[in-house]
């Protein structure tokens, strides 16, 4: 299988409440599904006909073979999924409380297996070849992981399509400052950058998404995606901005929207679509992912974001 796209960092096992509104402590049972910022993105895209694979690592447990055995069914490679022998799968527990935007417990100490990642793991002539390389700011919060991620970059030269996925997540920080130098070192080598505004303001120091975009293109992205919320994305190359409106939906969980906006985000590049048409087709996929429950195997198929868009 020749990949379309490489998805690079985290990976876990998600467990979702099965009684929504009420606090983690109140759960009386829970809904197991594979999750993580970079292996929904590959799950999203493979979902949408893409030939995608994750590269990261699990532990030697049982929720580590559950992700190969869960990614093949999903139709993404596992062969870049590596082990670390003294090292947890991580397990991220969240409450539907509110719905629409869940608060996530992660369990990922010492140290997750994502963020052990080094050279050794990196199947080279894959970054080289594949048309499009998505990194995550995550992968920057800690060694080896962060360095590994800077030499992926490097090597990869900004070729082809090369995205970074802002992905600020505190909890996974010791402070704003690190996580802005080390994610800010990113935009200089990709050319796409994705986010909302709060990882916007981490990354350049505004959550004004005009000017967050201005900035990322001053750094020698392409093209920038600022989310919005309910007033849309906005969409930002050299040539203009646009903003794109939302998709109104009765929200069932916000975890994963973003991931299936990602997914969608992949499909569009790799389509050679206007920026414009890729964004309105990532709403609708990311509308449709808030609106189920669960992140991976809520991640729509090519007939089901059509269906919305006509809609």
């Amino acid at each position: 299988m020749t990949l379309e796209a490489l998805t690079v960092g985290r990976v876990g096992v998600d467990l979702y409440p099965e009684q929504s509104g009420v606090p983690l402590a109140g759960v009386r049972s829970f809904a197991k599904s594979l999750g993580g910022t970079a292996t929904n993105v590959a799950v999203a895209a493979a979902r949408l006909g893409r030939r995608t694979a994750v590269l990261t690592k699990v532990g030697p447990d049982g929720f580590g073979t559950y992700v190969r055995s869960a990614l093949r069914e999903f139709g993404v490679s596992p062969d870049y999924v590596g082990t670390a022998e003294d090292l947890l799968t991580p397990v991220v527990f969240c409450a539907l409380d509110p719905p629409e935007d869940p608060p996530l417990l992660f369990y990922r100490a010492p140290l997750a297996p994502d963020l052990t990642l080094t050279a050794d793991d990196v199947p080279w002539d894959v970054v080289d070849s594949v048309p499009l390389l998505w990194v995550t700011g995550t992968g920057m919060c800690a060694e080896p992981s962060r360095t590994t991620q800077r030499e992926l970059l490097r090597r990869r030269n900004r070729a082809g399509h090369t995205v970074l996925d802002l992905d600020y997540r505190p909890m996974f920080w010791p402070d704003m400052p690190t996580a802005r130098t080390e994610i800010g070192w990113l935009l200089d080598h990709v050319t796409v950058a994705v986010g909302n505004r709060a990882e916007a303001e981490v990354a350049v120091g505004t959550s004004d998404p005009e000017e967050a975009a201005r900035r990322m293109l001053a750094r020698g992205v392409e093209l920038a995606l600022i989310k919005k919320g309910s007033a849309g994305v906005l969409v930002a190359t050299r040539d203009g901005s646009w903003t794109v409106p939302p998709f109104p939906v009765a929200v069932v969980c916000g975890l994963g929207a973003g991931d299936g906006f990602g997914g969608a985000l992949v499909h569009g590049l790799l389509s050679g679509w206007d920026p414009v048409r890729i964004a309105r087709y990532a709403n609708a996929a990311g509308a449709i992912v808030a609106a189920r429950l669960a992140c991976a195997d809520a991640m729509p198929t090519r007939e089901e974001i059509e269906r919305t868009l006509a809609s």
